[in-house]
Order: structure tokens, then C-alpha cells, then sequence
């Protein structure tokens, strides 16, 4: 089997864009993978029609030898964009193998370790301006089965925060706690806002709320400064979403800055990349909660990856949904309870049409912070 042709396609979902592909083979296969770097969706694009130039008449069952060459190749080391196109030309390698070989992709993982994922739910809260609408909202989304809920309730701070920016963060927290009560967990997210000793400041204060996890207090760069946060909260600490590859993960987990490990199968290097990041992590008896705010496809290839690991924990999902998710998508991933069912179909279960996703074409976005203001 040779690959002949890959699309991508760039989609504007409600609040960020998607970059979709699907590739062709000689043998009428095809496979589908996702990639998403918010702001930077065209720069991908343009990174997987380079690859191209590589994949053309190469076998897609080769995937370690690709993904291999692929980033060797990139010379200049790993990075959103190198990572983020290979990791979508990943997933629709394994997509196309599954399919040849008529198995779900988690067979070909090692076989499935549970049969479903429990969710936390993001992008629930849109909408909400005081604590009183945000427990209003969190109570909705309880209503429809989820038991964990994430958000960050921080405003505008950004580096360090004010003693009424903290008061209402608190609030926040407090108002959505209460609504929902001690058995559905929350989770705060920090998008990287703040300095050392506010994040650990931070944290202390939530350790009241007994949060499953602090997610990103500082910037990913400086992997001591987020060492030195986990070793002085009282709070889990989770990160991971802006490194890229097994390197990054290791230097983190090594350097005990992390609780929990949080790798993006969309930029980290797609299923292959990530399958080895969950193999450090168990070996230091840490569990995998990936990244996971964007569209469909990479939600199929992280369910595929965490039904096939031991140390898979909970997995985020977007409740805010576009209303032209099956004109585009054809999959049928069934959500009970707060918990996704790993699909069983050939390959990863989902696929696109590339005539209708062009009707929802890519559209400009601001500065990713301006999202969380």
C-alpha cells in the first residue's frame, strides 16, 4: 500500500479553528487525523503540505519509520507547528492500518484496558458573568451527566493577581461547589497566567475546594519554576498541553513537575508519540489526563489511546458543540453518565467529508488570551 494524496482542510468551529486531513492510498483506503495550534492553524496546514513532499508513495503501515523520518528530518528540533502537522499525519496512519486490517486502533495498541473514559466537561460556562449564573451552569451541565467540570475563574489576571481578582476567582469556585456538591469534581485550569509565588499562593487557597487538579499555573517554558509550584502546593498539578513529544514529558516528569500529565494528541506527536509520554509517566506511577478542547477526530484518536493504557485517568470533552458536527462528521460516539464508550469500529471510527467541511472555511482569530477576558 502506498499513500498517494493528502487534503487538509482548516474549519471554524464556534470558538478556535480545526485543522482536519484525510489521506489517500493506492488501495482506496483512506484515513483521517487532527491537528490544532490555536492561531497558528494555517502555519500547520502549510507544515503537512511539506510532509507531502516525504509521504507521497511511502506505506502507511510504517508508521514508527515515518513519524521517525518525519521529525529527524525536522533538524531544527520539536515545536507546535513540526509536532502538530506529524501528529495529524499520525493519526491517519493508524486510521488507514485499522481499516486494512478491519480492527479498531486500540487493538493495534495493545488491546483495549476498559471499555469507556469518564469526561470532565470544558466550555460549559460560556455565557455566565456572576458566580450566580456560572452555578446555574454548572448545575445544567451536572443535569446531563458529567461529574467533573473544568474552568478558569481568574478574569483578567495575568502574572500576578489582586486581592479583588483572587475574591472573585474564589467566589466563582465557591458558588459552582456548592451548586453541584462534594461527589462532582472540579478542576481549575491557570492557562499559564501567573509568577512562582502567586501560583503557589493560589493554591493553597484552593486546597479548601479540594480541586482535582491545578492545571498550568505558570508558563510551560521553564519546567523548575512549575517543579517548584508542585512542590509547594498543597493541590495536584497537572501540565502538559504545550509540550511536544516524549522529550519534553520526560524532562517534566523527571524533574517532579508534575502530577499529572496532560500531552495533546493533536501538537504532541499524535498516538504514536503520546502511547510512549504515557509509558514514562506510568513508570513513574503517574496518570494521563490529555489535552482535549478542539474537534472530533482528535477525540477519536485520544480515546483510542487511553482505552489501550493503564494509567489513563479522566479526559476533557467540549460540551459547547457546533450544529454542523454530523452534516460534516460521520461517527457515532455514544456518551453516558459523564463517560465516553470507546468506539469499536475498523480504524478510529470517524470520518469526514471534504466537500461539505469546505462549507465552514477557516476564519481569522485574535490573540488566544483575549478568549479568556
Amino acid at each position: 500500500m502506498k499513500i498517494t494524496e493528502i487534503n487538509s482542510f482548516i474549519v471554524h468551529s464556534i470558538r478556535d479553528n480545526w485543522v482536519i486531513l484525510k489521506m489517500h492510498t493506492d488501495e482506496g483506503i483512506t484515513g483521517v487525523g487532527e491537528s490544532s495550534v490555536e492561531g497558528r492553524e494555517s502555519t500547520v496546514s502549510e507544515a503537512i503540505t511539506e510532509l507531502k513532499r516525504y509521504l507521497i508513495g511511502k506505506n502507511p503501515f510504517d508508521i514508527e519509520k515515518n513519524w521517525y523520518k518525519i521529525f529527524r528530518d525536522g533538524y531544527w528540533g520539536a515545536g507546535a507547528i513540526l509536532t502538530g502537522a506529524l501528529s495529524a499525519v499520525d493519526g491517519a496512519m493508524w486510521d488507514i492500518k485499522g481499516k486494512a486490517l478491519n480492527v479498531p486502533v486500540y487493538q493495534l495498541l495493545g488491546g483495549k484496558f476498559r471499555d469507556r473514559i469518564r469526561l470532565y466537561a470544558n466550555r460549559w460556562f460560556f455565557g455566565a458573568n456572576s458566580p450566580d449564573e456560572l452555578a446555574k451552569k454548572a448545575e445544567e451541565t451536572v443535569m446531563k451527566g458529567y461529574t467533573a467540570l473544568k474552568w478558569d475563574p481568574f478574569g483578567k489576571a495575568e502574572w500576578s493577581i489582586t486581592k479583588s481578582q483572587l475574591k472573585d476567582a474564589l467566589e466563582s469556585i465557591k458558588a459552582v461547589k456548592n451548586a453541584v456538591g462534594d461527589e462532582v469534581d472540579i478542576l481549575i485550569e491557570g492557562h499559564g497566567r501567573f509568577n512562582i509565588f502567586t501560583s503557589i499562593k493560589i493554591a493553597r487557597e484552593l486546597e479548601e475546594f479540594e480541586p482535582m487538579f491545578f492545571e498550568e499555573p505558570v508558563m510551560p517554558e521553564n519546567v523548575d519554576a512549575l517543579a517548584e509550584v508542585r512542590e509547594k502546593s498543597p493541590v495536584p498539578i497537572a501540565a502538559g498541553e504545550r509540550f511536544y513529544t516524549k522529550h519534553d514529558f520526560r524532562l517534566a516528569i523527571e524533574r517532579r513537575a508534575v502530577d499529572i500529565v496532560q500531552p495533546d494528541l493533536r501538537v504532541a506527536g499524535g498516538i504514536t508519540e503520546c502511547k510512549k509520554i504515557s509509558a514514562i509517566a506510568e513508570a513513574y506511577f503517574l496518570p494521563v489526563a490529555p489535552h482535549n478542547i478542539h474537534g472530533p477526530v482528535g477525540t477519536y484518536m485520544t480515546l483510542h489511546l487511553m482505552a489501550s493504557i493503564p494509567n489513563a485517568l479522566i479526559l476533557e470533552y467540549t460540551v459547547e458543540d457546533v450544529p454542523w458536527k454530523t452534516e460534516v462528521f460521520d461517527f457515532s460516539l455514544k456518551i453516558k453518565d459523564g463517560y465516553a464508550y470507546i468506539p469499536d469500529e475498523a480504524g478510529l471510527g470517524i470520518d469526514f467529508d471534504e466537500k461539505t467541511i469546505e462549507k465552514y472555511p477557516f476564519k481569522p482569530m485574535s490573540l488566544i488570551y483575549e478568549m479568556f477576558e
